[in-house]
């Protein structure tokens, strides 16, 4: 089985250098036709520059494929609706949404300017919804998308110096979660991507010592986009982290916990008691929407007789 992405338009952002370019060469590669967008700043997004972006589309036109450069932020809301009206007006449609773009301005909470939390905001969190808010129209007219987000590590678990650059990035995942459901009746699948990529936005941090930066190669992770881009992925909300060869599926889940009887009174000496208890991961489960989570914590309520005080049928 051969994976193709001919007669499919991709939008990749952030695709002048690293991971975004290897996603626009890849797709390209497999007859995809593709906008490159890349505002061409530094890596703390100072600056702005046509030469990556331009960089890109040539090489993937000098191997025989098809692509348009794309300059604009997706920082701005009319900026990002520049982004995929380049897409209609090449080609036509969009099919492939890939939200890759981001800088990062690293710094410990107390010492980071309240701008640039905002800034790295705008770009990660607000980027991802501007894009997608542009090319959903489209997809939904003609029932297919295919969007993949970019969450990381450090949004997932936390990092140091990077509050900022980890909320934008649960933040993504939050707002996957919501639109997958809402998308999925029209044949648009959400997935967001948790890669480990030795880059141009990681080198100043020296995340990753050089020695294994070799086996840290942007293609590692590509196939895993790739995947999700493709008509064979029918999954939507997941997680999946990958680099270095490695891939897995991520997930927020919910202990099994324990139940009080909601008619007697809770105290802090009951939760010291059962701590442990209600912190207990064992044979912990995840949701597919908070419908599924409500009906895990709290289906029980709906079963139960009325406790103390409480009338058949009433509401207390």
């Amino acid at each position: 089985m051969y994976i193709s992405f001919k007669d499919k338009v991709a939008v990749v952002t952030g695709a002048g250098a690293g991971l975004g370019r290897s996603y626009a060469i890849f797709l390209a590669s497999r007859g995809a036709k593709v906008v490159v967008n890349d505002l061409g700043g530094s890596w703390d997004g100072v600056g702005q520059s046509k030469t990556a972006a331009m960089r890109v589309v040539e090489e993937i036109q000098a191997a025989g494929g098809k692509a348009v450069p794309n300059f604009d932020s997706v920082a701005d809301p009319e900026a990002a609706q520049n982004i995929i009206r380049a897409a209609l007006d090449n080609f036509g449609t969009i099919d492939i949404l890939v939200c890759n773009a981001g800088i990062l301005r690293d710094k410990t909470f107390l010492k980071m300017s309240l701008n640039d939390f905002d800034l790295v905001m705008k770009v990660h969190l607000m980027g991802t919804v501007y894009t997608a808010r542009a090319a959903f129209p489209v997809m939904k007219e003609k029932s297919y998308g295919r969007i993949v987000m970019t969450t990381s590590v450090a949004g997932l678990f936390g990092n140091f110096g990077q509050t900022n650059y980890s909320t934008a990035k649960m933040g993504i995942i939050g707002f996957m979660n919501s639109l997958k459901l809402e998308a999925q009746k029209y044949n648009i699948l959400i997935n967001t991507i948790a890669p480990s990529a030795a880059t141009r936005l990681n080198e100043p941090s020296g995340f990753f010592p050089k020695e294994i930066s070799p086996f840290l190669r942007s293609e590692l992770v590509t196939a895993m986009v790739a995947y999700l881009c493709s008509d064979q992925c029918q999954s939507t909300g997941y997680i999946l982290s990958a680099g270095g060869g490695y891939f897995s599926r991520v997930q927020i889940v919910e202990g099994q916990g324990i139940r009080f009887d909601p008619s007697d009174d809770i105290t802090p000496e009951i939760i010291f008691e059962n701590f442990s208890k209600i912190t207990d991961m064992k044979n912990a489960v995840g949701h597919f929407s908070a419908t599924d989570g409500i009906k895990k914590s709290l289906g029980f309520l709906f079963k139960r007789k009325p406790g103390r005080g409480e009338k058949e049928g009433s509401e207390k």
